[in-house]
């Protein structure tokens, strides 16, 4: 089986850990700031500029498309579970603060659904 976007996503994630690690340097923290981010950024970046250059195939654009969607979640569910850890750790007020944040966002959730949504007496 042929895994095309693999190199670009990998080089992409280096480099991000790279930055984020050099950015945790230069604020003196021994941590990586960032790295992943940095890794999404560059690894947009870098397909859009194959794209334009004409350089990418379609098999690896599929590619990128589905290790990049399978990348995000796994992300987000390792920083999410570094912020709960942070949050008990750190006390009532931030497990406030998340809480409170929660709430916030599942009240958007229908303003946001609204948002570019045709009326249903203008089809």
């Amino acid at each position: 089986m042929k895994i095309y976007g693999v190199a670009l996503l990998a080089g992409c994630f280096l480099l991000g850990k790279i930055l984020g690690n050099m950015l945790g340097a230069l604020i003196n923290i021994k941590s990586d700031i960032g790295g992943v981010g940095f890794a999404m950024f560059l690894l947009m970046l870098s397909s859009i500029y194959l794209r334009k250059k004409g350089w990418l195939v379609q098999e690896s654009e599929r590619g990128i498309w589905f290790w990049s969607s399978i990348y995000i979640p796994i992300v987000v569910a390792m920083a999410a579970t570094l912020n709960v850890k942070a949050a008990v750790s750190g006390g009532f007020i931030a497990i406030l603060a998340g809480i409170g944040v929660t709430i916030v966002c599942l009240f958007l959730v229908p303003v946001i659904a609204k948002i570019g949504r045709k009326n249903e007496s203008e089809s």
